[in-house]
């Protein structure tokens, strides 16, 4: 289950209630203002919302849709930096058309990555990064930072034997082409690959722990310098 946005915040807004009852105003605040906050949205608003459903997709086109989610973004930001947060890393999506679900859904009998969904990320990238900018600009004290994870993803999926993998277009959970979250347990699908190490995927949605790490390393040391 995913909480939106909205929900988020309202866990965050009662956590911060409950620290502030502990060490009150001026600690509270100090501890906001400098955690470091990690913020990841969209991907399952282009995969699941506009590509997997008929009705999202006749209100809206692609760019329309990328203006709403990136505007969902921009206000979710704005509250978030409301609630104390300063600094905060955005990551932009991956290449979602590629992810193993997106290829056995849209991508024909080779499994092809789905070239309408990338291309509906990349748009959604660059106006998530100019918002980002502008947001920069407008918080006084805000040190928002644009992560791209876009590009060293599709590296791992396009060259996997470079970083040490043998599979990027399956999962390792079940058949690899369509198993997420309570479908790779016990009750759902438990059969997995014999070494996830070997995968970029571990379900049809979301990388393996090597690949996080792959793009943590690649990402962090370029990013945090910015945040500090």
């Amino acid at each position: 289950m995913v909480l939106s946005l909205s929900d988020q915040l309202g866990f965050y807004s009662k956590c911060m209630e409950t620290i502030r009852s502990e060490v009150g105003e001026e600690r509270a605040s100090a501890i906001a203002s400098e955690s470091l906050y990690m913020v990841c949205t969209g991907a399952n608003d282009i995969t699941n919302t506009y590509f997997g459903s008929p009705w999202r997709s006749s209100q809206y086109n692609i760019s329309s849709y990328t203006d709403l989610t990136v505007g969902s973004a921009s206000s979710f930001l704005r509250e978030l930096y409301g609630l104390g947060a300063r600094r905060i890393v955005v990551f932009s999506l991956p290449p979602v058309g590629c992810l193993p679900s997106q290829r056995t859904l849209h991508g024909g009998l080779e499994r092809d990555c789905f070239d309408p969904a990338n291309e509906a990320a990349i748009l959604f990238n660059s106006k998530l990064s100019a918002e980002i900018n502008s947001l920069n600009e407008d918080l006084p004290g805000a040190r928002l930072v644009y992560v791209d994870v876009y590009y060293p993803m599709l590296a791992l999926i396009q060259d996997p034997a470079r970083f040490g993998f043998q599979v990027s277009t399956k999962g390792c959970c079940g058949t690899g082409n369509i198993e997420a979250t309570y479908l790779c347990n016990q009750l759902g699908h438990p059969e997995t690959c014999g070494n996830d190490t070997e995968y970029v995927f571990w379900d049809s949605y979301h990388p393996t722990e090597v690949a996080y790490h792959i793009l943590v390393d690649q990402t962090f040391s370029k990013y945090v310098p910015k945040l500090l």
